[in-house]
């Protein structure tokens, strides 16, 4: 039981590895200026400042990020990345309450399901880039007492608009997996509709609810660290991939290293998601057969 528990980290830790092992034999077989067919370039180029090698941006994490005496790159990010985060956590828990919600009322009225779906779809193809001025300019505007409306707000808001659309898929499809006859047996029981939910449905939807968090924590990510780079949001990882970007000519290494914190973050986010499903277990048995 405890190998294979532990067979996703080593699986992970051997992509890691493969992966740097890739990038390395490409630097060291690939054309300098890189593949290009029509003009158009479909690989990278191999130079130092196109592709750092490996070491050199591990040992530039442990550098100071300026001057001699500065903080280290390392530190900068992991702060950076703590803040995005905490903003990807409370988009997620946001996206996660507006998902299920909107599930359980597809699942209970399906004139809702008809109403609402095609909705939610076009929802998803709005660009951020569009979105992302909209929502800064209407939290603004908005007057909620003494709280006053900060910038990380709508980047948390934006976040929830990207992770609720996987939840509430998933969780729809999770509340109609129970067997016709298990309903049917709590029909003809005389069960009510919040009892068949409670007992039956929201069990059975465990599976489905725990993947469609897995894809809406990572959603929530990415929209968090696009939404820093469009709002102007300062303090998160999206800023700092900005920040060093612009010394990406003179320090190279040095520009890999937000973009690894973001990965880690992602990494961070399926962690969580998959101690919920330990806690959860019992409800995951068919997950097995």
């Amino acid at each position: 039981m405890r190998a294979r528990s532990a067979q996703p980290l080593l699986f992970g830790a051997l992509g890691v590895v493969l992966l740097a092992v890739v990038w390395e034999l490409y630097k060291a077989l690939g054309p300098a200026e890189g593949v290009a067919v029509g003009g158009t370039v479909l690989l990278p180029r191999t130079t130092d400042l196109a592709m750092p090698h490996v070491w050199d941006s591990v040992a530039r994490a442990f550098q100071p990020a300026t001057g001699a005496a500065g903080e280290l790159v390392v530190v900068a990010v992991a702060r950076a990345a703590a803040s995005t985060l905490g903003t990807a956590a409370i988009g997620l828990l946001l996206g996660a309450v507006v998902g299920v919600l909107l599930a359980l009322v597809m699942q209970r009225f399906r004139l809702a399901e008809r109403a609402m779906l095609p909705w939610l779809i076009l929802s998803q193809t709005v660009p951020l880039i569009a979105l992302a001025p909209l929502v800064v300019a209407w939290g603004g505007r908005l007057e909620l007492g003494a709280l006053q409306w900060e910038r990380w707000m709508s980047v948390a808001v934006i976040a929830s608009y990207l992770a609720f659309f996987p939840i509430a898929i998933g969780t729809l499809r999770g509340l109609r997996a129970p067997e016709q006859e298990h309903l049917d047996l709590f029909r003809a029981q005389g069960v009510g509709w919040w009892r068949t939910l409670r007992s039956l449905r929201l069990p059975a939807a465990v599976p489905q609810l725990l993947s469609s968090l897995r894809l809406g924590a990572a959603t929530a990510i990415i929209g968090t660290v696009v939404a820093e780079v469009s709002t102007g949001a300062r303090g998160g990882i999206g800023r700092l991939i900005v920040e060093y970007a612009q010394s990406g000519s003179s320090d190279p290494a040095k520009a890999w290293a937000p973009i690894a914190g973001a990965v880690v973050m992602g990494l961070v986010a399926a962690g969580v998601v998959a101690l919920a499903g330990l806690a959860l277990r019992d409800y995951r048995r068919a997950e097995a057969r």
